[in-house]
């Protein structure tokens, strides 16, 4: 079974055990994006003017929107992969439907 589907004995749900590298990368994302999103608060509390946030802003989007891209391109590259090799092709119908999630 691989990492990504160990199934939780209480909840049900999927879980992933990520390796450190790839961990700290992404906490390290979020913990810029969450610092971004602290700033656009307190951009709005001191009354900043509103093209200066809506720079940040834009820019927390591209943050975040990089973010899912990396995430995604590690699901595909380990659990969608070795989910295929296992012929679980299911996989992939999860695969669309996450994206589909994504675009709206």
């Amino acid at each position: 079974m691989t990492d990504c589907n160990k199934v939780c004995k209480t909840c049900c749900h999927k879980t992933k055990h990520r390796d450190e590298k790839e961990y700290k990368d992404l906490i390290n994302r979020l913990s810029r994006i969450e610092g971004q999103i602290r700033g656009l608060k307190s951009m709005i509390e001191s009354d900043a003017y509103c093209p200066d946030i809506l720079v940040q802003a834009s820019a927390t989007t591209a943050a975040l929107n990089s973010f899912s891209r990396v995430l995604l391109s590690n699901h595909i590259k380990s659990c969608v992969v070795d989910d295929i090799k296992e012929g679980k092709d299911e996989v992939v119908d999860e695969l669309v439907n996450t994206l589909q999630k994504m675009m709206r």
